[in-house]
């Protein structure tokens, strides 16, 4: 059993937790998931089984998208509101000025990840050293805002939320893009509920419940990734199984091996030598 299952995650509950419905249902341990939601985040979560843990690191470096909810003039320490309140004011800020600020993100910045993720210093990660009351210097990496737009604007107890749809590179943190928000507003601001719409090719629209999960649902690793497929015969058959470097009379930057419509290696083209390919996955092998 190999393939994905496209999970709409929802509230209250972890990625791992997601992970652990799948490793119990299936009773195998063979599960990994790609794009770690918060447990406030609800949405789009690749959760890859069998020989498919194998992408999640290629899976996880696809662009996302979201939908935020965020209220400005109220700031915690999580910056999102499972946090303790640490500041509480009056704000009330104008669609335009909301625009211009969320126009001015567009492009690539350098952002400050929240004290409370599972990036990690000297090997502790840093909601370790939030817990413990620990100062730490926060890392700062470049991130890239694709597109960035207003959905709506309100207002309530003299307070502006308001909603915005983003789309944004590997490694953005919603909440601390939030907070950087805010703070060009001249306010603070949290974020109260967010979305993951989309995970590379994967949309919302195509996501299942996890009351849904069964083995009818899972993808076939080939339909998920998009290049050239070839169905291997001999003599090919046996070097792609040892994993060989062979000839790439394709002329393709990468194919996907299959054998009876299952994965057998995702083969690249080799840079020392581009007349040839070089595994770079190896689904199945080891036969001689």
């Amino acid at each position: 059993m190999s393939g994905i299952f496209i999970i709409d995650k929802p509230k209250g509950i972890t990625s791992r937790d997601v992970v652990n419905i799948i490793v119990k249902k299936f009773n195998t341990n063979k599960v990994g998931h790609t794009g770690t939601l918060d447990p406030i985040a609800t949405g789009v979560l690749i959760v890859c089984v069998g020989s498919a843990t194998k992408l999640v690191n290629t899976l996880s470096s696809d662009d996302k998208e979201y939908i935020a909810s965020v209220t400005l003039g109220i700031e915690t320490d999580t910056l999102d509101s499972t946090g303790n309140i640490l500041s509480d004011e009056k704000c009330i800020k104008t669609k335009e000025e909301i625009i211009d600020v969320l126009n001015s993100f567009k492009g690539k910045y350098l952002q400050e990840v929240p004290i409370f993720s599972a990036i990690k210093i000297n090997g502790k990660k840093l909601y370790e050293y939030a817990r413990n009351g620990i100062e730490v210097t926060l890392p700062k990496r470049e991130v890239e805002i694709k597109s960035i737009s207003l959905i709506s604007v309100e207002y309530k107890d003299n307070k502006t939320l308001f909603k915005f749809k983003c789309s944004v590179s590997k490694g953005t943190y919603i909440r601390s893009l939030i907070r950087d928000i805010a703070n060009r507003l001249e306010t603070v601001g949290t974020m109260t509920d967010l979305r993951r719409t989309k995970l590379g090719k994967f949309k919302i629209e195509d996501a299942i419940s996890i009351d849904n999960i069964d083995k009818e649902k899972l993808i076939n690793i080939k339909d998920v990734l998009e290049c050239e497929k070839i169905n291997l015969i001999e003599p090919l058959k046996k070097q792609v199984l040892n994993g060989a470097i062979i000839d790439n009379i394709y002329n393709e930057d990468e194919i996907l091996f299959t054998i009876d419509n299952e994965a057998i290696a995702l083969y690249k083209k080799y840079d020392k030598d581009i007349s040839k390919l070089k595994p770079l996955i190896m689904f199945k092998g080891g036969e001689k």
